[in-house]
């Protein structure tokens, strides 16, 4: 987060490459900020194996997705709730991913928008014919209540911060999650 594109600021490059070197899984960094193409060659010298950035925020989409893939990090882009997905459909079999915000990004602990369950259902039925490896991802206000709906309805990665973080026992808070697997 930069401060421009979303209202708030978060951790840089220090911290991403202690939780590269530490995480033993596989790491992504989702870009809230306005000219993504300046940390996209950082974030490959750390390693990073997911990036997202916001189709708003850049002049040449499809070159940025070049930059990320041909640097073997799985390139994604990330969609406000009003962004719609029908805008990346012309790019859909470039990608390896896709971030559906679930909430308008840059706060955690915001009400999940239900209406990305439709968003979800339209990207997986266009993925099927485009690009039927592409992963889908979700994000805000995921708790243990809507995680399994949109397990359901083709989401493949969850980010629930607020319901895991905001708990003093991160471990129960994620095997809930993981219930109805």
């Amino acid at each position: 987060m930069d401060g421009h594109f979303v209202p708030n600021l978060s951790f840089g490059y220090p911290i991403i490459e202690k939780v590269k070197k530490t995480a033993g899984i596989p790491v992504e960094v989702h870009l809230m900020v306005t000219n993504p193409e300046n940390y996209l060659l950082k974030l490959v010298a750390l390693g990073i194996d997911y990036v997202s950035f916001h189709p708003e925020t850049v002049y040449h989409l499809p070159r940025q997705i070049m930059v990320l893939r041909d640097n073997n990090i799985k390139a994604g882009v990330a969609l406000n709730p009003a962004t719609p997905v029908e805008s990346i459909f012309p790019i859909l079999a470039d990608l390896d991913f896709v971030l559906l915000m679930s909430v308008n990004p840059g706060f955690g602990g915001q009400k999940f928008l239900p209406l990305v369950l439709d968003k979800v259902r339209k990207v997986k039925k266009y993925s099927l014919e485009r690009n039927p490896s592409l992963e889908i991802e979700v994000d805000g206000g995921i708790n243990n209540l809507n995680s399994e709906q949109l397990r359901n309805n083709g989401v493949d990665i969850i980010v629930a911060g607020t319901y895991i973080f905001g708990h003093d026992d991160y471990k129960m808070q994620i095997e809930s999650l993981k219930e109805n697997s």
